[in-house]
């Protein structure tokens, strides 16, 4: 089956991943509709109709938090900057 690649930026710290760019990745099969080798005007419903889940391709590794973790402080509460005891 065909997947949409993305390309973009992992934070090591928090773990989550923001795409920069995507791209589609051919699987080259005449049974995929979204396959370039998918003949026009197929109408079986034979044919697969579903991509494989997006693959992730980190191109810029970050070692900190993202913006939205930084944003949401320690305590992961949006606004907070400091922390009282």
């Amino acid at each position: 089956m065909c997947q949409n690649v993305m390309d973009g930026r992992y934070h090591t710290v928090c773990g989550h991943f923001f795409a920069m760019s995507t791209r589609k990745q051919d699987c080259l099969r005449s049974d995929c509709v979204f396959s370039s080798r998918h003949p026009p005007g197929c109408k079986s419903g034979a044919c697969n109709r579903l991509m494989n889940p997006p693959q992730r391709n980190p191109i810029r590794i970050s070692e900190t938090r993202c913006e939205g973790c930084v944003m949401r402080g320690p305590e992961g509460v949006l606004g907070r900057t400091h922390i009282t005891s």
